[in-house]
């Protein structure tokens, strides 16, 4: 079920956080609700993944000890838990007196995924894709779930900082794995297209990350808050995050986001950093 990923579903409350709406009981019940939802939809996913690549798996050096992989857990009880949690995530949204935008990007999200593991992993640039889209309709499942109204800039910067991440992990992964004990897409790639590729999304992330910090319309960053200056200052840690997470994925140290995240300290300090200016301007 892989519960270090859920910190990805994180990405529901930043829309909220930024409209300055997350103080709002309803919107805070609505914002949890959805989280709980996706990692049980996420956890669903990944158990038929790992059932789909068991065998693949059992040749890699770390994924061999996943529990299907190791046989620790076994197929039928593998599938029953997977068809439960999804039914579980599809019902959810029910208990948000029906929240139809919440199901249909569950439902997306459910389709898209099924479909990367079944097939669409081994495609090339698809796969880049379809990896970023599951960090977009996270984030934009926040905003829809609380019927709140997001900057274009705000959906550039989720997608191609989905793009980002994803990007510098298969850079990562080409390095120190290679296509042979890694993914098998990794021998459509070289290591000069994959870095031309992290540059290409990092330069679009910043670009975008900063139109949107310093817009001052309805869905700006800097809108309606009481003070720019700590708003505006959120371009610093989010600048040198990009760039340390270029020098790892340069390096073969990147790892997934969720990894980087809860194990990595420079990241984790950058991440609170942005956390205190982001809410010290949107809340102070």
């Amino acid at each position: 079920m892989r519960p270090t990923q859920w910190v990805k579903n994180g990405l529901l409350a930043v829309a909220p956080a930024a409209a300055h709406q997350l103080t709002h009981a309803d919107v805070f019940l609505r914002t949890a609700t959805a989280f709980i939802a996706f990692c049980f939809m996420a956890s669903g996913i990944y158990l038929i993944n790992d059932l789909r690549d068991a065998h693949a798996d059992r040749l890699h050096p770390t994924k061999r000890f996943r529990a299907i992989a190791s046989e620790e857990l076994s197929t039928r009880a593998a599938l029953t838990c997977a068809v439960i949690l999804i039914m579980i995530a599809f019902a959810i949204p029910f208990a948000l007196s029906r929240s139809w935008g919440l199901l249909l990007i569950l439902g997306l999200y459910f389709v898209i995924s099924l479909s990367y593991s079944l097939w669409l992993k081994n495609l090339a640039i698809i796969e880049l894709g379809v990896v970023a889209s599951g960090f977009f309709l996270r984030a934009y499942a926040g905003a829809v779930t609380s019927h709140i109204v997001v900057s274009t800039w705000f959906l550039v910067v989720i997608s191609f900082g989905a793009l980002f991440l994803v990007v510098g992990k298969r850079t990562s992964e080409l390095k120190k794995v290679g296509a042979n004990l890694g993914r098998p897409v990794l021998a459509e790639y070289t290591l000069e297209f994959l870095r031309s590729a992290l540059t290409l999304s990092a330069t679009v992330v910043v670009t975008g990350y900063c139109l949107w910090a310093f817009d001052t319309s309805l869905t700006g960053l800097s809108s309606t808050h009481n003070d720019f200056v700590p708003i505006r200052l959120t371009v610093v840690p989010v600048v040198f995050a990009v760039l340390f997470i270029m020098r790892s994925a340069d390096a073969g140290d990147s790892d997934a986001p969720e990894e980087l995240l809860l194990h990595n300290r420079t990241v984790q300090a950058l991440a609170v950093l942005w956390i205190v200016l982001l809410a010290w301007g949107v809340y102070g």
